[in-house]
């Protein structure tokens, strides 16, 4: 009897140490199964299609009805879009088990989430939310005092949110609750650093939000377009379903598209406007130097097979082409990425809110890196360097009270005239 209730406990044992053993072991990837095939032999490949043109259709849609409401509107886009993919990489590690034992521990990653938004967007904006409320006395000193606190008020915000994660500290749940912290940083880090740099391209000009997004969605289009009807060699392991050949054509494409979209976009006034305020409405500016036409005569072996002898050419659109090769040979490494990341966690899409996409994240992988570059190059290949009158009147009204800017007007008259009389 005792023999066999040890064997019976040994043979228990034995199975659980084997289960243990299986939940161990790597399941296998499904695009091993079905995903691993290229577009070119994949049967359902005309199905998939079709879902996913009906949906480019719509979004690139709702893309420009909203490009044509204006500054304010895009940004408004930004952070829905900022949003959603903080829900997507939110519920991405949680667990249901866990988070049964920790009622409003998830209210504690939007608080960190708010709290970093009116971080970033209090710095990005301030400037303009003050030139907007500029008529208004009242309005004037209630938004100056604001920005003069905002780095505190963020502070003590963030320092509200630690305490109560400190707080809400659980016996035998420290490590799911510190990992959930880890995560939400990491998420905001992600999100909010490309966003802010998007926001900084948009209130520079609605041109350089427009073409760097704009390059990303078509180099994406054409090299599913060319790898649906031309893939045949496999460019890299992460992404099983992108080929040499998808990844080629698009990339002249791109480049293509970039050279010709700068000088259609650099037409629009509106376009290449910065906005300095948060109204609404388009603008009407001095399109300067790089939005303004240069001819260049084309050499002779060319114009013996054209009718033109000159050609005009906007001198942003040799800036586009930098733009255009970026768009098509570096910012697609922000989708291997990305396809890295899902085969860690074993996912095939950070959501399904988009058919035939997956989420909100699976379409702003290339955007987030194409952002941050465009941001850098335009400051440092286009916006030409110096102080300038707005520059100066601009911190002025930042900084100054309404009483020393009228002692600071004062003092210059006075200034003036002694020049004026010595001259």
């Amino acid at each position: 009897m005792q023999k066999e209730n040890n064997t019976s406990i040994s043979s228990a044992a034995t199975s659980r140490v084997r289960h243990r053993k299986r939940s161990n072991e790597v399941v296998p990837e499904p695009s091993k199964a079905n995903g691993g095939k290229m577009l070119v032999d994949d049967n359902n490949k005309y199905k998939s299609m079709w879902i996913r043109t009906y949906s480019t259709v719509w979004m690139i849609g709702g893309f420009v009805l909203i490009i044509y409401m204006g500054h304010l509107y895009i940004t408004a886009m930004v952070m829905v879009i900022q949003i959603f993919m903080a829900t997507e990489l939110f519920n991405l590690l949680r667990k249901a088990h866990e988070d049964k034992h920790l009622p409003g521990f998830r209210l504690l990653n939007w608080h960190f989430f708010l709290t970093v938004m009116l971080f970033v967007y209090g710095r990005l904006l301030s400037q303009t939310l003050v030139n907007t409320v500029t008529s208004d006395k009242f309005l004037y000193q209630f938004v100056s005092s604001l920005i003069k606190y905002h780095m505190a008020i963020c502070y003590f915000s963030y320092i509200a949110g630690f305490i109560w994660f400190i707080l809400t500290l659980k016996k035998k749940m420290y490590k799911y609750q510190f990992g959930q912290y880890a995560w939400t940083h990491m998420i905001l880090i992600v999100v909010f650093t490309q966003s802010a740099f998007t926001v900084a391209n948009i209130f520079e000009g609605i041109f350089w939000f427009l073409l760097p997004a704009s390059l990303i969605i078509i180099n994406d289009i054409f090299a599913y377009i060319f790898g649906f009807f031309f893939g045949r060699t496999p460019l890299i392991k992460l992404s099983p379903k992108k080929t040499w050949e998808g990844f080629i054509g698009a990339s002249v494409t791109t480049i293509i598209s970039a050279f010709v979209l700068a000088n259609i976009l650099g037409s629009f006034q509106w376009l290449t406007c910065p906005r300095k305020d948060l109204s609404t409405g388009w603008l009407h500016c001095d399109p300067g130097p790089l939005f303004k036409p240069e001819s260049y005569t084309l050499p002779g072996w060319i114009s013996e097979w054209v009718t033109w002898k000159d050609i005009s050419i906007l001198p942003v659109q040799w800036h586009a082409v930098c733009l255009g090769l970026f768009a098509s040979i570096i910012a697609p490494f922000g989708g291997f990425f990305a396809s890295g990341f899902k085969r860690a966690f074993k996912i095939k899409d950070f959501g399904d809110s988009i058919p035939g996409h997956g989420g909100i994240t699976d379409r702003m992988d290339c955007q987030m890196v194409m952002a941050v570059f465009s941001y850098i190059y335009l400051q440092s290949f286009v916006v030409r360097e110096g102080i300038s009158v707005d520059m100066i009147l601009d911190q002025i009204l930042a900084s100054l009270s309404l009483e020393e800017q009228q002692i600071l007007v004062m003092k210059l008259g006075q200034i003036l005239q002694e020049r004026i009389g010595q001259s």
